[in-house]
This record gives C-alpha cells, sequence and structure tokens, in this order.
C-alpha cells in the first residue's frame, strides 16, 4: 500500500494549526505513543503492530512508551499536560478516555477535553465460565445463577475495569448476584478460571479464545452486535435475547487539549492508512480486534456515547474508586 507523503503530511500540519511551531515540532520529535498500561497485553500490542507500519510517514521517527499505573491514569496525564503539537498522543482502552472519571472523587486530567483522534480497534467482551461450573450454555448459567444467587463468584482486571463493569451490567441486565473478586490484571484472572478458582469472567476476546479453543474454559456468549470470526460458532447476547448487553473494549487514540483539528485530522489519516494494510488487518484479527480507523469526529461521538453507557452502569452498581 501507498504510504503518507510526508511532505504533504508536514503540509497539513501546518495548514491546520496555522502555527510554524507546530509544524516544526513534527519535524524535530518523534511521534510517540504512550500505553498506560503494561507490555504484553492487547493495549499494548496493537499500538506497536502500527508503529511498525507507520514509521515511515515520521520523519523523526515513533516510539511506544509504556507509563502504566492507576488504573490508566498516570500514563494519561503525562499525554494530558503534553505540548498540543501531534507528538504526544496516548493510545488506550476505555478508562482513562471514557470511565476514569466517573469513577474517582478526583482525576489530575479532565478526559471530556481529550481531542479524539481514531479508534484502532474494538474487542468483544465475552463471558467466559470455568469448566468446573455445571453449565453447557448462556441459558443454562442464567438459571444457574437464579438458583445460587450470590454462590457464583466472577474475577475482573480490577475494581472499576471494563471487566468489572460489564459483568455489573450484566447482573443488572438479568437480575442476577454474583460475587466479584478484583484480580491485578487479566493474566492472574484467567490462571484463577482455568484452576476453577473462580468461576466466570467477562474477559475481551483476544485474551480468552485461545484457551476457549484449547478446551480450558468455555466462552457461552459475545457482548456485541455480529459474531466474531475468530469465535463463529460462539452466540451473541442480541441472539438470546439481551440486545442491551453490549460490551466492547475500544481502543483509541486521543491528544491533549488544544490540539488543532488540522493535525488531529492528518495523524487520523496515517492511522486510517496503516489499519488498512492487509496484513495489519490479519495481525489484528488474529488478537480477536476489529480494525476501524474511524474520522475525529467519528470517535468523538462514539467516546461520547460510551462514556454515557458506562457512567449508568456505574451508578446504578454504586461503583466508586479513591
Amino acid at each position: 500500500m501507498k504510504k503518507i507523503n510526508v511532505r504533504r503530511w508536514l503540509a497539513a500540519l501546518l495548514a491546520g494549526a496555522c502555527l510554524s511551531g507546530a509544524s516544526l515540532a513534527q519535524t524535530t520529535k518523534p511521534l510517540k505513543l504512550v500505553v498506560p498500561f503494561p507490555a504484553g497485553g492487547t493495549a499494548d500490542i496493537l499500538p506497536r503492530i502500527l508503529a511498525e507500519k507507520m514509521r515511515a510517514d515520521f520523519p523523526s521517527g515513533m516510539v511506544v512508551e509504556n507509563r502504566a499505573g492507576a488504573g490508566g491514569n498516570i500514563g494519561a496525564e503525562l499525554v494530558y499536560r503534553a505540548d498540543p503539537d501531534g507528538s504526544t498522543l496516548l493510545v488506550s482502552p476505555p478508562g482513562p478516555i471514557a470511565i476514569n472519571h466517573h469513577l474517582y472523587s478526583k482525576l489530575p486530567f479532565d478526559p471530556t477535553q481529550w481531542v479524539p483522534i481514531t479508534v484502532v480497534a474494538t474487542v468483544p467482551n465475552v463471558l467466559a465460565v470455568s469448566n468446573k461450573l455445571p453449565v453447557k450454555n448462556l441459558a443454562e448459567f442464567i438459571t444457574y445463577l437464579k438458583a445460587n444467587p450470590g454462590k457464583v463468584s466472577y474475577a475482573s482486571q480490577g475494581n472499576g475495569s471494563t471487566s468489572h463493569l460489564t459483568a455489573s451490567l450484566f447482573m443488572q441486565l438479568t437480575g442476577t448476584e454474583m460475587i466479584h473478586i478484583p484480580y491485578k490484571g487479566t493474566s492472574p484472572a484467567l490462571v484463577d478460571l482455568i484452576g476453577g478458582q473462580v468461576d466466570v469472567f467477562f474477559d475481551n476476546l483476544s485474551s480468552s479464545a485461545q484457551y476457549h479453543n484449547s478446551g480450558k474454559l468455555r466462552i457461552l456468549a459475545l457482548a456485541d452486535e455480529q459474531r466474531s470470526k475468530a469465535l463463529p460458532q460462539v452466540i451473541t447476547f442480541a441472539e438470546a435475547k439481551l440486545p442491551a448487553m453490549n460490551a466492547v473494549t475500544f481502543f483509541a487514540v486521543v491528544a491533549p487539549p488544544g490540539t488543532p483539528p488540522g493535525i488531529a485530522l492528518a495523524i487520523q489519516k496515517s492511522f486510517a492508512q496503516a489499519l488498512a494494510a492487509p496484513d495489519v488487518k490479519q495481525r489484528f484479527e488474529d488478537q480477536g480486534a476489529e480494525p476501524r480507523g474511524w474520522s475525529p469526529e467519528q470517535t468523538g461521538l462514539f467516546i461520547k456515547a460510551e462514556s454515557e453507557k458506562w457512567n449508568k452502569v456505574i451508578k446504578s452498581a454504586n461503583v466508586k474508586l479513591e
């Protein structure tokens, strides 16, 4: 696929920003993608795939930097306070972009002020259960929960994480009750789910699919509008008459407040072109991720809708973090 012409890209920056300083920043600084979570997970893998593809578009280089901690807030604050010249961007799942300001009483940044660039991918959340749980499908699972209120345990990646909130949404919609067991990340939660120390985990597809395929756990349903190419045999919640049970983990790129629209659009075009490349598409699909590349406008509307949805769940479940 033909790469974006660097001179045109810089010209777009200058025209959009109407500031010679903004264009100068792009010629003297590498593009830094800050991932506010540890290396190794989907949040880290996807931007590294894109960085490999996009590096030639940026004459001063392109780097991925992990700044983990505090539910993504540490890395997010770093980007929030960076120069709004397009040289430092946040690439993150929903937490510090659309959810954390509903969970924490105080944050060192205002997520409503992010300048949206694009959503690079969405990954559906799935209902994964231990092989020790005596259920084979979603209907049996709900029946079992109603017969055993407060006796089934569910793991999460941590308090206020997408897995925690997805489980809360599920319980609200089905009138069921489970016991929350928060972990510090996906890996330890999956280890205990596979070992039978915990019963349920609303994980994202990219983490759980391999264990479903190897028979180490069972995925009963997918929280997306359509079935996944990665697990076409698994039904969606909508097929089971639970259309409101829609929960995807998205990975978005946002810029510091004050970043000019011309810069945002120029960078989005570079991401979109990389995401359209067949090899990138295949590598994303291998991760269970659906490539997107949406415009800044569409990205902003999507983030706003996701934020409003999860705020309702948070309030209903009375989830708060300090």
